[in-house]
């Protein structure tokens, strides 16, 4: 048997939301040493969230992205001597099933690292040390685990394998109501066909106030007008008729992922597209709604081990078809799903915002829907 590396590297180049799913790999390679994460620019704050990491790399890599950098061979000798100061034992190259392992893991080998695993479909010469098959019914956090398990890696024992953040613990210092129960709705994605439609996320932030929740619309600073939009006029809400009116926040770039981190971890659901935020809430534990657009398979995607229900056509004929942006007139996966079915996920998933304790009259708390399956679709 091959004894375990004793310093590890830990490679995976696109978003954030991508770099969270690889979480439970990195930490079954903790085990075994430090972890230093190659990361590109999109997924290095995420990174350097993960438990067991212990230093973070980055290279924007010109095979990565939808806007990649021209190829610089000064920038990847850079890269090269970089890893090879790092002098990792291994290195685990994790990946989309539409992208191939062999750039990096050629530049991996000219650094000097000796054994390295990755899902790789085509023949991978002498580049590969371990090559796992691709297996499209797992999850994206069992393909990490499976790179990882190639090296001999495990998690530790009592790891349940959920996705996990280290945290500052601070306050993000958002304007929101001290002790009210609010929904995150996340209108926004890098791939517009797998956001919340405007539609549908306007009508639910509505609703949802008009239910009595306060909301809080996140984006990114460039999603500031679809932010302002969705939120409606600033601090205002529909008439409740059921009582309390809750007020809507816009909060666009106000806070780093650390600061949604907390965010979230505070919140009683996320109402999102798939998107980083849901990882992120899957991270600390908040309950997600995610109005999922099947063009890539749910099967990899779909929030990981919290509860969460997920809306959609799944079975649509089109399926798969990994447009970047919907061809047709209307968004056939998605157009189906309402504001009204997006209030009723969230309160199946965390209660009623109005309803109170009757013996201490505080509204109710979040983990008490913690046992709810992990994936739930009406």
């Amino acid at each position: 048997m091959k004894a375990l590396p004793a310093r590890l590297l830990v490679a995976r180049l696109d978003n954030a939301g991508d770099v969270l799913l690889s979480g439970p790999a990195v930490r079954a390679a903790a085990a075994a040493g430090p972890i230093t994460y190659l990361a590109g620019p999109a997924g290095a704050e995420a990174a350097r969230l993960l438990p067991g990491v212990s230093e973070v790399v980055t290279f924007d890599a010109p095979w990565v992205g939808y806007q990649p950098p021209a190829v610089d061979g000064s920038a990847v000798g850079d890269l090269v001597d970089r890893i090879r100061a790092v002098a990792a034992d291994a290195a685990l190259v994790l990946t989309s099933f539409h992208q191939s392992p062999l750039p990096l893991a050629l530049l991996l080998r000219l650094a000097g690292i000796g054994r390295i695993a990755a899902i790789c479909e085509d023949y991978p010469g002498s580049l590969l040390d371990e090559r796992v098959p691709d297996d499209p019914t797992r999850h994206e956090v069992e393909q990490g685990l499976a790179v990882a398990a190639a090296l001999g890696l495990a998690l530790p024992t009592g790891d349940d394998g959920r996705l996990a953040v280290t945290l500052p613990g601070r306050d993000p210092g958002l304007d929101r109501s001290a002790g009210s129960p609010y929904v995150v709705v996340h209108p926004g994605a890098s791939v517009p066909a797998r956001a919340l439609p405007f539609g549908l996320a306007a009508a639910a932030v509505a609703a949802l106030a008009e239910r009595g929740w306060d909301v809080t619309v996140t984006g990114s600073r460039g999603e500031a007008d679809l932010v302002a939009r969705v939120a409606g006029p600033a601090g205002k809400a529909p008439a409740a008729g059921r009582g309390r009116a809750g007020r809507v926040h816009a909060v666009a770039g106000a806070v780093d992922l650390a600061g949604l981190a907390e965010l979230l971890r505070g919140a009683s659901a996320l109402v999102s597209g798939n998107t980083g935020p849901v990882h992120l809430a899957a991270a600390v534990g908040t309950p997600v709604v995610e109005v999922f657009a099947p063009v890539v398979a749910p099967g990899r995607w779909l929030p990981w081990k919290v509860p969460s229900v997920v809306l959609g056509d799944l079975g649509v004929d089109c399926a798969g078809c990994r447009a970047r942006r919907c061809p047709l007139p209307v968004q056939r996966c998605v157009a189906g799903v309402g504001a009204a079915d997006v209030v009723a996920a969230v309160e199946r998933l965390a209660g009623d915002p109005l309803a109170v304790d009757p013996l201490t009259g505080d509204p109710p708390k979040t983990a008490t829907v913690r046992a709810i399956p992990q994936v739930v679709r009406p």
